[in-house]
């Protein structure tokens, strides 16, 4: 990531690349302020999460069984993003366990990642809707700020939006999943890259369009290379 991009997430975040030295003191070597804005930068990731698992913004703090945070590698490149925590997800703590989260994590080997290594996952909302229905705007609006605020710690190179209502909320839109794919978009002021494919759980109830969802995944890979292969161009 080029040093413009990553001051840009750093103002966000109200981290300060360079320290203040008093006069007399020795001169920071150049690790030393790494070093401090690697620790600024956890103790800002700790900090929301514990702000998250305390959260009641809106009804659903009510019903869940804990928040679902997010997983993955903190310094990932890449951030898959759903839509809602479901029933065992609710129950583990983690977003997309049982048969969908297996699938993704197949997706996600497909392309030569893996769960936990330079991939981060979250939700939009971080707690489970009654019966996994559609997340309502007063829920989203509680909840997406959080997932601006791990987009901003995470600095990821690239966003993999699963699913039509992930898809629609993150990019602000209504137009249907089949119009988002096979398409470069934006997301926020940081102007991150987005890819959009169908989520795991439609997959398994729909098996033909796993096709369509290697080609978005091989998309995705394409755009992820040329983004890191030439990061002073974006």
């Amino acid at each position: 990531m080029n040093a413009t991009r990553r001051a840009q997430y750093l103002e966000v975040l109200g981290i300060d690349v360079w320290l203040p030295r008093a006069r007399g003191s020795p001169a920071l070597t150049p690790a030393q302020p790494a070093r401090a804005v690697r620790a600024d930068r956890s103790e800002a990731w700790r900090a929301l999460q514990r702000e998250v698992s305390q959260c009641t913004k809106c009804a659903l703090h009510a019903t869940r069984t804990q928040a679902v945070f997010g997983v993955g590698d903190p310094q990932a490149q890449w951030l898959v993003v759903g839509e809602a925590p479901g029933a065992e997800e609710d129950r583990q703590g983690e977003p997309f366990v049982g048969r969908a989260g297996q699938l993704l994590n197949a997706m996600l080997r497909a392309i030569g990642l893996a769960r936990g290594a330079n991939v981060y996952i979250a939700n939009i909302l971080k707690s489970r809707p009654p019966s996994n229905r559609d997340p309502k705007p007063e829920e989203v609006s509680s909840c997406l700020p959080y997932l601006m605020r791990q987009i901003a710690l995470l600095e990821p190179v690239l966003i993999l939006c699963v699913g039509r209502i992930a898809a629609q909320t993150l990019l602000g839109t209504d137009a249907p999943l089949g119009r988002l794919r096979s398409r470069v978009h934006h997301f926020g002021e940081l102007n991150t890259p987005v890819i959009v494919t169908y989520h795991p759980a439609y997959l398994l109830r729909t098996p033909a369009d796993k096709r369509k969802a290697w080609q978005d995944l091989k998309f995705a890979r394409s755009v992820f290379r040329e983004l890191t292969a030439h990061p002073e161009r974006h």
